[in-house]
């Protein structure tokens, strides 16, 4: 009894860890646009060397997901739990590295005001992949399938404000050659949000797989 309830007690500390790592990204998806919309270098700066902590704090938990399936022998079940938890670790180190990403692609742009409409839209797209990353994330604490499943439907609305800044970019760059450098990295940015939905949407399939033993492809 006393092993099983280390074992327990170490998959609530990796669900809280997670949780943890989680909140960091979730800032850094704010950040990073907030940084690009008010080409605020320093905030992307911030952003970037941020990453570090994701970084330490994901090899971190990863280690000790490998530890417990290597040393607690665990059930079918509770293997699910240490292998969903590596899932969902992975999509979020992802979703931080996109974060510099865009930190990045605003070091680039800083200096040179705004001159396509397209870039408003861009928090808009933000804001639904950050519901998405805490929607995830509250599924997975819930183990709520329903809720999983809703949450990658929203990749759907940030697909759709992706091809609309792509069109509306591209014609930005026919109409005014000027226009191309300012477009090309803001094509970029767009992809890289685009992206973290991708991963947020990798995090409610490998839910519903902690849930339901089952593998379900929702991107």
């Amino acid at each position: 009894m006393t092993a099983r309830s280390n074992f327990e007690r170490t998959l609530k500390e990796i669900q809280q860890d997670i949780l943890r790592l989680g909140s960091l990204v979730e800032q850094a998806v704010y950040d990073s646009v907030q940084a690009l919309v008010k080409q605020d270098v320093a905030l992307a700066a911030q952003v970037i060397m941020g990453d570090e902590m994701i970084d330490e704090l994901y090899l971190g938990i990863e280690e000790k997901c490998v530890r417990v399936m290597a040393t607690q022998q665990p059930m079918a079940k509770d293997l699910r739990v240490a292998v969903t938890g590596i899932k969902i670790l992975l999509s979020l180190e992802r979703m931080g590295d996109h974060c510099v990403d865009i930190a990045r692609a605003t070091m680039c742009l800083s200096g040179h005001p705004f001159t396509v409409r397209p870039v408003q839209y861009i928090p808009e797209m933000a804001d639904i992949v950050q519901q998405m990353v805490k929607d995830g994330l509250d599924a997975y604490v819930k183990r709520d399938v329903y809720k999983a499943t809703d949450m990658c439907a929203m990749d759907d609305e940030v697909d759709f404000i992706f091809n609309r800044i792509f069109r509306e970019l591209i014609g930005c760059m026919k109409e005014k050659p000027v226009n191309v450098y300012q477009s090309a990295y803001l094509l970029y940015v767009s992809r890289y949000i685009e992206r973290i939905a991708d991963h947020a949407t990798n995090i409610g399939e490998a839910v519903i797989y902690l849930v339901t033993g089952e593998r379900h492809e929702l991107n």
